[in-house]
């Protein structure tokens, strides 16, 4: 069975791509047999039925992945809107039992798979017809645990807190704590670590500053 981690965070345009490209990177640096996969996708530039530009296409391009950014992604659209909506506005309807059945193939395939979440854990995916399926119910159903991506400047405090309580209301594992720009110069950077840690009592793995092009994690099955 492949070991599975699910990288959500506290909102959007945090750093998720940008982090989970680095933990890949350094898994296959480590000789990991690593995948990615990313269930729904938005905001993309696509050609001919293939992603040309997107979030997935740089993830693969930065970790240097066997598999094309196509195979990667269940569900694209090229508005970037939330899930729910792109999927909505183009006349599509997310099959949960579809992204389930494309990562079991996955899990069939690597040994490790990195799960890229879209915006923040509450972000909606389905809300039809009195549906109200989020991305912590999708993490739930997938049965992984999750690393949070924050920011690591003002207010990551209060954005911490609540998204941890949140997974932690709704039983959701919590392997840890990624702060991205991250600036180790700043005393309110660093406090805000201290604080996070202390407030939550979940450890910052990992610390990630502007432009960066490699990532240390504290977790063994990273190596």
């Amino acid at each position: 069975m492949a070991k599975k981690i699910f990288i959500t965070a506290t909102g959007t345009d945090i750093g998720k791509t940008y982090v989970s490209a680095l933990i890949l990177k350094k898994m296959k640096e480590a000789g990991l047999n690593c995948g990615y996969f990313k269930p729904v996708l938005s905001g993309v530039i696509e050609d001919n039925g293939k992603l040309v530009e997107s979030d997935c296409n740089y993830v693969v391009n930065t970790a240097k992945l066997s598999a094309s950014a196509d195979e990667c992604v269940v569900y694209w659209w090229k508005e970037a809107v939330s899930p729910h909506l792109a999927a909505q506005r183009a006349g599509d309807v997310i099959n949960i039992k579809k992204i389930k059945s494309a990562l079991a193939e996955k899990e069939n395939k690597y040994d490790y798979i990195l799960i890229e979440g879209a915006g923040g854990i509450t972000c909606p995916l389905k809300l039809d017809n009195g549906d109200k399926y989020l991305l912590k119910d999708l993490i739930k159903e997938l049965e992984t645990g999750i690393i949070i991506v924050a920011d690591g400047g003002l207010g990551t405090i209060n954005s911490v807190l609540l998204t941890v309580e949140y997974a932690k209301a709704n039983n959701i594992n919590i392997e840890g704590i990624i702060l991205n720009n991250f600036n180790p110069d700043s005393f309110m950077h660093q406090d805000n670590l201290k604080q996070i840690e202390y407030l939550t009592n979940y450890k910052v793995i990992a610390t990630v500053e502007k432009n960066q092009n490699n990532i240390k994690l504290m977790k063994e099955y990273f190596k």
